[in-house]
């Protein structure tokens, strides 16, 4: 979507509104994905996460894991930078602190006057494949598409990355990089961080209104309950939709000993769910109105947007990882290869990788925070959320969830093109 719809959002409390003021920060709550090796410890899982099978088991699967980039891709723009002190930011929706009362975003407001820099964001992106099917023509092209800086999963930050469709970062530029995890520091998307910064990582599970549904849900096959036709939805990310169903059916989803009929055993479950009419629809970040309109009532979801909604719609709504696990993955920042304000775009993303304002972001989106230092500040932005294992998961946190495993090309293609027409794209 190109505009926020007025939502009513949670207040800043006084001591927030007072470091916004003495510092680049400002506010509370929430948002999306990040994926790990179940039974790892947290600083394997960790390291799984920032691309499907980074690093732990999937990283190591040979001819399964992503490939480097591969292609030359058209020239970067010039970057004009010095003379158009202006930046633009595509994000997803709900991901990034927001003030209902000023209706700005307090982080991005200090920015600029920290800066000089007029940053402009819009919350563009429904889902991965919808906005890079919009963007795609003009990114192999070496066009500008309106947008300094992105922000796509994983996965579809590789195949960015391989087209040679994102713009080279300069380590000088970003110092703040420094603070991203160091399990996040090398993936095989993007080996060394040279493309790519992480901007949140989060689980998905399942979400369900708690009037509607009373006595929750904690397997993916309770979706399929009767009483539930017709008012369920499932994420259009289906690493996610596909990869929750195939951890049911005993699939470990970051390993690389699965392939295509196990792919295609949980296509069939999610077919069977479509055409019998129990799954009301296949979206991407709308299902979250679903919800709160009452048009869907249990969902394969994200765990961050369904914290938000509650800050929103006074705590109806639940979240769970299935008994079988859950999918966790990270979204990241980039600048596409047409972008002219790539060095304004460099400065916005090395301050939000100072911890005091990476803990700001983190207490509003309520998604998994990737910068080093940011527990430490949350004590002063929000003590209550220090031990939040939403923002900073611990180790049985992590081990309830798993990476969807590095797809080859050909994968990427088969498993996608069969999801698309399952869904009735």
């Amino acid at each position: 979507m190109t505009a926020r719809r007025d939502r009513p959002r949670r207040s800043l409390p006084p001591e927030v509104r007072e470091l916004i003021a003495l510092h680049d920060s400002s506010r509370i709550s929430r948002r999306s994905l990040f994926r790990g090796a179940g039974g790892l410890g947290a600083a394997a899982l960790l390291a799984a996460c920032g691309t499907p099978g980074t690093g732990g088991a999937a990283a190591t699967a040979g001819p399964t894991a992503s490939a480097a980039p591969t292609a030359a891709g058209p020239a970067p723009a010039q970057d004009v930078s010095a003379t158009e002190k202006t930046v633009a930011w595509a994000n997803w929706t709900l991901y990034l602190d927001y003030d209902e009362a000023t209706k700005t975003y307090p982080t991005l407001e200090q920015f600029k006057k920290q800066s000089g820099i007029d940053a402009s964001y819009s919350e563009d992106i429904d889902g991965n494949d919808t906005y890079y099917g919009k963007i795609q023509g003009q990114l192999a092209n070496g066009q500008d598409i309106g947008k300094d800086i992105v922000v796509f999963t994983d996965w579809m930050a590789g195949r960015m990355v391989r087209m040679g469709y994102t713009q080279q970062l300069d380590p000088a530029a970003v110092p703040n990089a420094k603070n991203l995890r160091p399990q996040l520091q090398n993936v095989d998307f993007d080996p060394g961080r040279t493309h790519t910064l992480t901007w949140q990582s989060g689980f998905a599970g399942l979400a369900w209104s708690k009037a509607e549904v009373p006595g929750g849900l904690r397997t993916v096959s309770d979706l399929w309950k009767p009483e539930l036709k017709g008012r369920v939805e499932v994420l259009d990310e289906w690493r996610d939709t596909v990869g929750l169903i195939m951890a049911e059916q005993g699939v470990d989803i970051s390993s690389p000993g699965w392939g295509a009929d196990q792919y295609a055993a949980a296509i069939d479950v999610l077919d069977e769910q479509i055409t019998s009419g129990q799954i009301r629809q296949v979206k991407g970040n709308s299902y979250k109105e679903d919800l709160v309109s009452g048009d869907a009532v249990a969902v394969i979801g994200w765990s961050g947007d369904i914290t938000q909604l509650n800050a929103e719609n006074d705590d109806k709504f639940a979240f769970a990882v299935p008994d079988s696990g859950g999918t966790i993955s990270s979204d990241n920042m980039m600048v596409p290869i047409g972008a002219r304000h790539k060095a304004n775009a460099e400065k916005l993303m090395d301050y939000y990788y100072d911890p005091e304002v990476a803990a700001t972001v983190a207490a509003y989106v309520d998604y998994i925070c990737p910068v080093v230092g940011a527990q430490e500040a949350m004590q002063r932005v929000d003590p209550s959320l220090v031990s939040d294992t939403n923002i900073f998961p611990d180790a049985a946190t992590l081990a309830k969830v798993k990476t969807f495993r590095s797809l080859t090309p050909q994968e990427e293609s088969d498993f996608g093109a069969l999801f698309q027409k399952t869904v009735g794209n």
